[in-house]
Protein backbone atom coordinates (compact mmCIF):
# COMPACT_ATOMS: atom_id res chain seq x y z
CA UNK A 1 0.00 0.00 0.00
CA UNK A 2 1.32 3.33 -0.92
CA UNK A 3 2.53 5.22 2.37
CA UNK A 4 -0.19 8.32 1.16
CA UNK A 5 -2.85 6.09 0.13
CA UNK A 6 -5.96 7.02 1.93
CA UNK A 7 -7.57 5.00 4.80
CA UNK A 8 -11.32 4.81 3.59
CA UNK A 9 -13.18 3.60 6.61
CA UNK A 10 -16.22 0.76 6.00
CA UNK A 11 -19.54 1.69 5.74
CA UNK A 12 -21.45 1.45 9.04
CA UNK A 13 -20.86 2.71 12.55
CA UNK A 14 -20.52 -1.09 13.70
CA UNK A 15 -18.01 -2.26 10.90
CA UNK A 16 -15.90 1.10 11.44
CA UNK A 17 -15.70 -0.25 15.40
CA UNK A 18 -14.68 -3.46 14.19
CA UNK A 19 -12.48 -1.92 11.28
CA UNK A 20 -10.61 0.29 14.25
CA UNK A 21 -10.78 -2.53 16.81
CA UNK A 22 -8.55 -4.89 14.63
CA UNK A 23 -6.89 -2.46 12.82
CA UNK A 24 -5.21 -1.15 16.51
CA UNK A 25 -4.41 -4.71 17.43
CA UNK A 26 -2.81 -5.15 14.31
CA UNK A 27 -0.67 -1.59 14.75
CA UNK A 28 0.35 -2.67 18.36
CA UNK A 29 1.45 -6.04 17.82
CA UNK A 30 -1.15 -7.64 18.92
CA UNK A 31 -1.86 -9.72 15.89
CA UNK A 32 1.71 -10.03 14.29
CA UNK A 33 2.30 -10.62 10.69
CA UNK A 34 1.73 -13.80 9.95
CA UNK A 35 -0.99 -14.30 12.77
CA UNK A 36 -4.00 -16.00 11.56
CA UNK A 37 -7.04 -13.95 12.31
CA UNK A 38 -9.81 -15.71 14.40
CA UNK A 39 -12.62 -16.70 11.50
CA UNK A 40 -15.50 -14.36 10.84
CA UNK A 41 -18.03 -16.67 12.71
CA UNK A 42 -15.80 -16.47 15.69
CA UNK A 43 -15.55 -11.95 15.26
CA UNK A 44 -19.33 -12.03 15.22
CA UNK A 45 -19.53 -13.34 18.73
CA UNK A 46 -16.36 -11.23 19.96
CA UNK A 47 -17.85 -8.26 18.79
CA UNK A 48 -21.49 -9.00 18.66
CA UNK A 49 -22.16 -8.15 15.07
CA UNK A 50 -23.33 -9.58 11.97
CA UNK A 51 -20.83 -11.64 9.91
CA UNK A 52 -21.70 -8.97 7.04
CA UNK A 53 -20.31 -5.95 9.52
CA UNK A 54 -17.51 -8.47 9.97
CA UNK A 55 -16.88 -9.02 6.24
CA UNK A 56 -17.36 -4.82 5.77
CA UNK A 57 -14.38 -4.34 8.16
CA UNK A 58 -12.27 -6.81 6.73
CA UNK A 59 -12.67 -5.64 3.03
CA UNK A 60 -11.58 -2.05 4.82
CA UNK A 61 -8.48 -3.95 6.26
CA UNK A 62 -7.39 -5.61 3.20
CA UNK A 63 -7.54 -2.41 0.77
CA UNK A 64 -5.54 -1.07 3.56
CA UNK A 65 -2.61 -3.83 2.72
CA UNK A 66 -3.01 -4.97 6.36
CA UNK A 67 -4.75 -8.64 6.11
CA UNK A 68 -4.50 -11.28 3.21
CA UNK A 69 -7.81 -13.11 2.25
CA UNK A 70 -7.85 -16.65 1.05
CA UNK A 71 -10.37 -18.57 0.61
CA UNK A 72 -9.73 -21.71 2.57
CA UNK A 73 -6.60 -20.30 4.48
CA UNK A 74 -8.03 -18.10 6.13
CA UNK A 75 -6.81 -14.14 6.75
CA UNK A 76 -3.62 -13.58 7.51
CA UNK A 77 -1.95 -10.49 8.95
CA UNK A 78 0.78 -8.94 6.49
CA UNK A 79 3.60 -6.79 7.58
CA UNK A 80 2.31 -2.80 8.16
CA UNK A 81 3.07 -0.95 5.71
CA UNK A 82 6.44 1.31 7.15
CA UNK A 83 5.41 4.71 7.75
CA UNK A 84 7.63 7.99 9.07
CA UNK A 85 5.95 8.55 12.77
CA UNK A 86 7.38 11.76 14.23
CA UNK A 87 7.54 11.64 18.55
CA UNK A 88 8.25 14.03 21.40
CA UNK A 89 8.50 13.82 24.92
CA UNK A 90 5.99 15.99 27.12
CA UNK A 91 8.50 17.11 29.40
CA UNK A 92 10.95 18.22 26.82
CA UNK A 93 8.11 19.26 23.75
CA UNK A 94 8.69 22.80 23.14
CA UNK A 95 12.25 22.30 21.98
CA UNK A 96 11.09 19.66 19.74
CA UNK A 97 8.43 21.00 18.37
CA UNK A 98 10.73 23.84 17.59
CA UNK A 99 13.08 21.08 15.71
CA UNK A 100 9.71 19.46 14.32
CA UNK A 101 9.52 22.64 12.36
CA UNK A 102 12.68 22.61 10.68
CA UNK A 103 10.31 19.10 9.04
CA UNK A 104 8.93 20.86 5.65
CA UNK A 105 5.54 22.61 5.08
CA UNK A 106 2.49 23.61 3.06
CA UNK A 107 0.68 26.56 3.53
CA UNK A 108 -2.91 26.28 3.09
CA UNK A 109 -4.10 29.67 4.12
CA UNK A 110 -2.98 32.97 5.71
CA UNK A 111 -5.50 35.64 6.28
CA UNK A 112 -5.76 38.75 8.78
CA UNK A 113 -9.28 38.92 10.56
CA UNK A 114 -10.89 38.34 13.50
CA UNK A 115 -10.81 35.23 15.43
CA UNK A 116 -13.54 33.48 16.14
CA UNK A 117 -14.75 34.70 19.78
CA UNK A 118 -13.41 31.86 22.07
CA UNK A 119 -9.95 32.35 20.48
CA UNK A 120 -10.51 35.61 21.16
CA UNK A 121 -11.11 35.60 24.34
CA UNK A 122 -8.54 33.02 25.01
CA UNK A 123 -6.01 35.10 23.91
CA UNK A 124 -7.26 38.20 25.92
CA UNK A 125 -7.72 40.21 22.98
CA UNK A 126 -10.08 43.08 22.37
CA UNK A 127 -13.36 42.63 20.57
CA UNK A 128 -12.52 42.95 16.90
CA UNK A 129 -8.75 42.86 17.25
CA UNK A 130 -7.63 41.62 14.44
CA UNK A 131 -4.82 38.39 14.05
CA UNK A 132 -2.86 36.58 11.53
CA UNK A 133 -4.44 33.56 10.71
CA UNK A 134 -2.97 30.56 8.91
CA UNK A 135 -3.27 26.95 7.98
CA UNK A 136 -0.27 24.49 7.41
CA UNK A 137 0.57 21.08 7.25
CA UNK A 138 3.76 19.67 7.91
CA UNK A 139 5.30 17.13 7.01
CA UNK A 140 7.91 14.58 7.32
CA UNK A 141 9.38 12.29 4.89
CA UNK A 142 7.00 13.86 1.96
CA UNK A 143 3.95 12.89 4.47
CA UNK A 144 1.67 14.76 6.42
CA UNK A 145 1.88 14.01 9.94
CA UNK A 146 0.17 17.58 11.50
CA UNK A 147 -2.36 20.59 10.43
CA UNK A 148 -1.75 23.70 12.21
CA UNK A 149 -3.81 26.22 12.85
CA UNK A 150 -2.07 29.40 14.50
CA UNK A 151 -3.38 32.64 15.60
CA UNK A 152 -1.05 35.44 16.06
CA UNK A 153 -1.34 39.39 17.07
CA UNK A 154 -1.90 41.91 14.33
CA UNK A 155 1.24 43.95 15.59
CA UNK A 156 3.60 41.13 16.10
CA UNK A 157 2.49 39.15 12.77
CA UNK A 158 3.20 42.44 10.68
CA UNK A 159 7.06 41.49 11.09
CA UNK A 160 6.11 38.45 8.63
CA UNK A 161 4.76 37.88 5.13
CA UNK A 162 3.35 35.42 3.68
CA UNK A 163 6.50 34.21 2.02
CA UNK A 164 7.82 34.27 5.57
CA UNK A 165 5.81 31.82 6.98
CA UNK A 166 5.64 29.27 3.96
CA UNK A 167 9.57 28.37 4.60
CA UNK A 168 10.38 29.25 8.18
CA UNK A 169 9.29 27.90 11.43
CA UNK A 170 6.86 30.39 13.52
CA UNK A 171 8.73 30.32 16.48
CA UNK A 172 11.63 31.58 14.23
CA UNK A 173 9.88 34.02 13.02
CA UNK A 174 8.05 34.67 16.30
CA UNK A 175 11.83 35.56 17.79
CA UNK A 176 12.91 37.31 14.70
CA UNK A 177 10.05 40.32 15.72
CA UNK A 178 11.67 40.70 18.80
CA UNK A 179 9.12 38.46 20.87
CA UNK A 180 10.81 36.52 23.62
CA UNK A 181 8.54 33.29 24.56
CA UNK A 182 8.25 32.78 28.22
CA UNK A 183 5.65 29.94 28.56
CA UNK A 184 2.67 28.03 27.12
CA UNK A 185 0.10 26.09 28.15
CA UNK A 186 -1.60 23.23 26.64
CA UNK A 187 -4.01 20.31 26.29
CA UNK A 188 -4.24 17.46 24.25
CA UNK A 189 -7.30 15.59 23.71
CA UNK A 190 -8.86 13.40 20.38
CA UNK A 191 -11.69 14.53 17.95
CA UNK A 192 -12.72 13.18 14.31
CA UNK A 193 -11.22 14.77 11.27
CA UNK A 194 -13.65 16.81 9.01
CA UNK A 195 -13.77 16.59 5.23
CA UNK A 196 -11.24 19.73 4.76
CA UNK A 197 -8.52 18.20 7.42
CA UNK A 198 -8.58 14.77 6.00
CA UNK A 199 -7.96 15.52 2.80
CA UNK A 200 -4.94 17.67 3.83
CA UNK A 201 -3.85 14.97 6.15
CA UNK A 202 -4.56 11.98 3.49
CA UNK A 203 -7.34 10.41 5.67
CA UNK A 204 -10.67 9.32 5.85
CA UNK A 205 -13.27 11.34 6.99
CA UNK A 206 -14.37 10.83 10.59
CA UNK A 207 -10.85 9.34 11.18
CA UNK A 208 -9.55 9.56 14.61
CA UNK A 209 -7.11 12.78 14.87
CA UNK A 210 -5.06 13.93 17.91
CA UNK A 211 -5.99 17.35 19.19
CA UNK A 212 -3.38 19.74 20.96
CA UNK A 213 -4.28 23.48 21.71
CA UNK A 214 -1.67 25.25 22.78
CA UNK A 215 -1.59 29.26 24.32
CA UNK A 216 1.84 30.95 23.84
CA UNK A 217 3.13 33.64 26.34
CA UNK A 218 5.68 36.36 26.36
CA UNK A 219 7.91 37.60 28.94
CA UNK A 220 4.98 39.99 30.04
CA UNK A 221 2.41 37.35 30.08
CA UNK A 222 1.15 38.62 26.44
CA UNK A 223 -0.66 35.75 24.34
CA UNK A 224 1.34 35.88 21.23
CA UNK A 225 0.52 32.84 19.74
CA UNK A 226 -2.58 30.46 19.91
CA UNK A 227 -1.99 27.11 18.25
CA UNK A 228 -4.51 24.14 16.93
CA UNK A 229 -2.52 21.44 16.31
CA UNK A 230 -4.52 18.23 14.79
CA UNK A 231 -1.78 15.15 14.67
CA UNK A 232 -2.84 12.01 12.58
CA UNK A 233 -1.94 8.94 15.59
CA UNK A 234 -0.34 6.57 13.29
CA UNK A 235 2.39 9.16 12.51
CA UNK A 236 2.69 11.38 15.50
CA UNK A 237 3.06 10.34 19.50
CA UNK A 238 3.56 11.99 22.53
CA UNK A 239 5.42 9.90 25.71
CA UNK A 240 6.50 11.35 28.77
CA UNK A 241 9.06 9.38 31.45
CA UNK A 242 7.69 9.08 34.92
CA UNK A 243 9.53 8.38 38.08
CA UNK A 244 7.91 7.00 41.16
CA UNK A 245 8.72 9.78 44.28
CA UNK A 246 7.51 10.02 47.74
CA UNK A 247 6.87 7.45 50.74
CA UNK A 248 3.76 5.82 52.40
CA UNK A 249 0.67 6.92 51.30
CA UNK A 250 2.28 10.12 49.29
CA UNK A 251 3.67 8.02 47.23
CA UNK A 252 3.13 9.32 43.49
CA UNK A 253 4.31 9.81 40.00
CA UNK A 254 6.35 12.68 38.79
CA UNK A 255 7.31 13.60 35.03
CA UNK A 256 11.20 14.02 34.58
CA UNK A 257 12.10 16.94 33.64
CA UNK A 258 14.39 17.29 30.89
CA UNK A 259 14.57 13.20 29.80
CA UNK A 260 14.38 12.87 26.41
CA UNK A 261 13.26 9.15 26.50
CA UNK A 262 11.12 9.67 23.53
CA UNK A 263 12.77 6.87 20.93
CA UNK A 264 13.20 8.69 17.48
CA UNK A 265 12.64 12.08 19.08
CA UNK A 266 13.76 14.77 16.53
Amino acid sequence: MPDDARHELPEGGKARRVYLLLRDAIASGAHGPGALLPGEHAMTDTYQVSRVTVRRALDALERDGLIDRRAGSGTRVLAAPATAAMSADMSTLIPQLVSMGQHSARLLSFSYDTPPDRIAREMGIAPGARVQMAVRVRLVDGAPFSHLTTFVPEDIAANYSEADLAGTPLYQLLERSGVVVAAAHQSVSATLAGPEVADALGVATGTALMSLNRIVRDDDQRVVEYLSALYRPDRFKLEMSLSRVGKGSARHWEPVVGDRGAEGAP
